[in-house]
């Protein structure tokens, strides 16, 4: 749409009227919600980590929630949408470490920053219920949850061997390592294995909760679920062991204990208990598990291993088989020890192969499997499907799965159910964190801190390599709660991943001193309703949040709430203009401050929802940034227009009922189809609805004088339509119509769509479409009259009984004694609808659709310059009506 000077003229200052409504909406408490409330709205987006600014991801992220919030809320909901700040965690202290400040100063100035930002953008929160998670008033609670959780069996204090980051210096989850490559997730340096002593949240208690809920997850992406599922990794199994030389029995666990017989090898992981007892005694042994311990993943592959001189007795056989060290078996996966077919597995079949195994197939296809027996050469691949057994003595013949159940009982097994998960290991050798709340005492062991004594709050930052914590001496030594002796208190602070699993229910009652949170109102308002985050957290994140959750219904803290989120959105990546991930190296970021100082806030908002939908990526545009930008301000020139009388022609034809008729069913539906969009999280289907609707008006106004109530009605239900996308355009819409209130907290334009709506859209748009293709094939140049003639009815009546006939299309019609009456026409007429059976659809009756296309035919007038003339059966001309058919009038054209 081309804008003229004195349009421009008309246009709103955005840098003028967003702070001003900003504090409007301040003043007014727009976005309070009350403790009282019952039940309302929770939407949530992702709190930010405090970085010091925002990136286009944060704000797509926000906008989506922002939007849905203000539609809800616009709805009559009561809406709960706060905002607060994950401050914990190592860029911050690496951060403060480069500026030669503290990690605290360092954060609250990032705090400061973000929360303008935010404020820039018009987010609508409750900052009443603001929190941070590196406050005292907020870890406390992390503190007082630990002895909790502890209380519960849900601590334990162990050694194992861990993943290290050397760069940060501190140890990670197993969610928080990345990759084949295995790097770590903050800084991409590749990890390595330390043995020591850690406290860990007992995560794999609720393994199996975990998994089986997942399925109750309806609103949840089926991708996120599988992740999760994948990442628990349930497999059922059975265990057996096997005697191994002098070092007694070794249990293994497999899922194909059907394959016992063919076992040629046996295989240790490095650090299972027995290979380190090998090692004592066996250099070679000794120096392949130190290299293995030491090695990158990418320097050994699934032939790395090591004969250990001993031999295992299968429990199937009474064969001796050799025992090997091997990389490819993980110590923390099953038990650490596998008995190795290699006629049936395919890393057992490359280690055979690399070190001279033998290989024997005790496994076949089924007679109707799809592999045939003959074809499968055991020697040259491994066979790792499930079939009958061959080589295995009496239980030739058996099938797998009755082979399964049966070894159990014949080689003193158990059935087993084994997990990928592990428990969540929290302890970090950082400073700027949780500190864990445990002392510890050369005579009592470990020892809680008092609740009377929480929060252990952090020292003073100690600017040293390691642990800070560690160097405090002052704040580390202490006395022991329970005898009073000297003792230290623990320096590992917890994972920040502990503040973000239940910070969603703290943000119910964020002021409250004497626990975590209300209880009774956490029940209440939990779960969260739409919760919008990025993938990367589907499996640390979210799973953590999911078992705090759990554990929390189990300490009755909240009752009943079992998932913390109802709803997820996981957004999709803001790209480079060059389709590339935004990043400095690049230079290809945006600014979201330079945007809002050249263009405002709303117009990044409205890009960024009109853009994809929120699950998809898709790249920066200058074009679409300008797109956003010129539409907000034309609406906003529409409605002043309207405002100062100015709207309208002198055009007055003969159809003005019509029109407006045509136009406040085009109001009805848009609002209908907007609501059903921001309902479903399609926004950018809204939007454009909206941005049809914009140019209907347009042409309305063009086309004659517009009836004063359709037209003020059609842009106030425009405004309300963008209010929960450009707030603050929206704001200036309404008040330049008249409005005292806030559009804020105006009503949702009612959304029901008119009868009919979408078979008399298809009607409109089919009919234009078939004029196009006369005036382009016929090439007429000037139309000056169009008519259009409609169906008779005795047509619509032979669609009617053909979309029923189940077939015989011809003799249901023939049998109808009133078609019968129209001779020929009515057998040619049911012979055509025949060769299209599968595609008929309900079409209007013919007095409907006389009037749809009444009312529409301003916009043919429009669209070719012609006068249109819309006809009944009885006036048009019998062989006009002759080519006409039910949603598809006949189209005559003089020029």
């Amino acid at each position: 749409m081309t804008t003229t000077g004195e349009e421009r003229e008309r246009w709103f200052d955005h840098t003028e009227i967003e702070p001003r409504w900003q504090r409007t909406w301040d003043e007014a408490d727009v976005f309070r919600i009350d403790d009282d409330e019952t039940d309302p709205e929770y939407v949530l987006a992702m709190f930010p980590y405090t970085s010091g600014s925002l990136h286009m991801g944060h704000v797509r992220n926000y906008t989506i929630t922002d939007a849905y919030a203000r539609f809800e809320r616009m709805r009559g909901e009561s809406v709960l949408h706060p905002m607060g700040w994950d401050s914990f965690g190592l860029p911050a202290e690496n951060a403060a470490e480069e500026r030669d400040t503290n990690p605290r100063d360092w954060t609250m100035q990032c705090i400061d920053s973000m929360r303008d930002q935010l404020t820039e953008m018009g987010f609508g929160y409750d900052w009443d219920r603001e929190l941070a998670t590196c406050e005292p008033e907020y870890y406390q609670w992390n503190q007082w949850l630990f002895k909790q959780f502890r209380e519960e069996g849900l601590v334990e204090r162990q050694a194992a061997e861990l993943n290290w980051c050397p760069s940060c210096e501190t140890v990670l989850a197993d969610e928080q390592v990345e990759g084949e490559e295995e790097l770590c997730w903050r800084c991409d340096t590749p990890i390595e294995a330390r043995e020591m002593d850690q406290w860990f949240f007992t995560i794999t208690d609720y393994a199996e909760e975990l998994l089986e809920s997942l399925d109750d997850l309806d609103g949840w992406p089926n991708n996120v679920r599988e992740m999760q599922r994948n990442w628990i990794g349930k497999q059922a199994g059975a265990s057996v062991a096997f005697e191994v030389g002098e070092h007694g029995a070794v249990d293994i666990f497999t899922t194909r204990l059907d394959t016992i017989h063919g076992a040629t090898f046996f295989s240790l992981a490095p650090g299972h208990p027995v290979a380190q007892e090998i090692a004592e005694d066996n250099d070679e042994v000794a120096e392949y598990i130190e290299m293995a311990e030491e090695a990158d993943e990418d320097e050994l592959d699934v032939t790395s291993g090591v004969f250990t001189g001993e031999y295992a007795t299968n429990p199937a056989t009474g064969e001796e088989i050799p025992v090997y060290v091997a990389d490819y078996v993980l110590t923390d996966v099953g038990t650490g020890a596998l008995y190795a077919v290699p006629a049936h597995d395919e890393r057992d079949h490359e280690f055979a192969e690399a070190h001279d195994i033998d290989i024997v197939q005790v496994v076949e296809p089924t007679d109707d499997a799809d592999a045939d027996p003959e074809d499968i050469d055991v020697q040259e691949a491994a066979y790792p499907e499930d079939g009958v057994l061959v080589n295995s003595g009496e239980f030739d013949g058996l099938a797998s799965a009755e082979a399964r159940d049966r070894f159990v009982e014949e080689f003193d097994g158990e059935h087993r159910t084994e997990y990928n998960l592990r428990d969540w290991g929290i302890s970090r050798q950082r400073y700027w964190g949780t500190p864990i709340p445990m002392i510890h005492c050369d005579d009592c062991g470990y020892v809680e801190v008092p609740d009377e004594d929480l929060p252990v709050e952090l020292p003073e930052f100690v600017h040293t390599t390691g642990n800070p914590l560690d160097a405090a001496e002052e704040w580390k030594q202490t006395t022991c709660p329970d005898c009073g002796a000297d003792a230290v208190r623990e320096t590992d602070t917890m994972d920040t991943f502990v503040d973000s699993s239940w910070y969603f229910m703290r943000y119910t009652s964020p002021g409250m001193e004497a626990a975590p949170f209300d209880a009774e109102r956490a029940s209440d308002w939990m779960p969260v309703d739409q919760y919008v985050g990025g993938i990367e957290h589907a499996v640390m994140h979210l799973l953590y949040a999911r078992f705090f959750t759990k554990v929390l219904d189990d300490l009755d803290m909240v009752n009943g709430v079992r998932e913390p989120f109802t709803n997820l959105t996981n957004q999709g990546m803001v790209l480079g203009e060059d389709g590339n991930k935004m990043s400095k190296s690049l230079g290809n970021g945006v600014s979201p401050q330079r945007i809002i100082e050249e263009y405002g806030a709303d117009t990044a908002r409205l890009f960024i929802m009109e853009a994809a939908q929120p699950e998809k990526e898709f790249a920066w545009s200058p074009e679409g940034v300008q797109s956003a930008h010129s539409f907000l301000q034309n609406v906003y020139t529409l409605v002043s227009e309207y405002a100062d009388g100015e709207a309208g022609t002198d055009a007055d034809p003969e159809n003005g009922d019509d029109i407006a008729d045509y136009v406040a069913r085009e109001i009805d539906a848009t609002a209908a189809n907007a609501t059903a969009e921001f309902e479903d999280f399609r926004f950018n289907h809204a939007l454009q609805a909206v941005r049809e609707l914009v140019s209907l008006l347009r042409r309305y106004q063009e086309a004659t004088t517009p009836d004063a109530d359709t037209f003020e009605r059609g842009l106030a239900t425009a405004a309300k339509l963008l209010a929960p996308v450009a707030p603050h355009a929206a704001e200036e819409m309404w008040a330049e119509l008249g409005h005292d209130d806030l559009i804020a907290e105006a009503e949702w334009p009612a959304a029901e769509a008119p009868a009919d709506y979408e078979m008399e859209r298809q009607l409109i748009e089919n009919t234009r479409e078939d004029i196009r293709d006369i005036v382009d094939t016929v090439g007429i140049e000037d139309p000056q009259t169009i008519t259009l003639a409609v169906a008779p009815e005795w047509k619509h009546r032979v669609l009617d009984l053909a979309r029923n006939a189940d077939g015989n299309v011809v003799g249901t019609v023939m049998q109808d004694e009133e078609l019968r009456e129209q001779g020929e026409a009515a057998a040619d007429f049911a012979k055509e609808l025949a060769g299209r059976a599968q595609s008929l659809d309900e079409q209007l009756p013919p007095e409907r659709e006389q009037a749809a296309l009444e009312r529409a035919a301003w916009l043919v007038e429009r669209e070719f310059g012609a006068d249109v003339i819309v006809q009944s059966p009885e006036e048009a001309d019998p062989d006009l009506v002759g080519k006409a058919g039910p949603g598809r009038p006949a189209i005559d054209i003089e020029e």
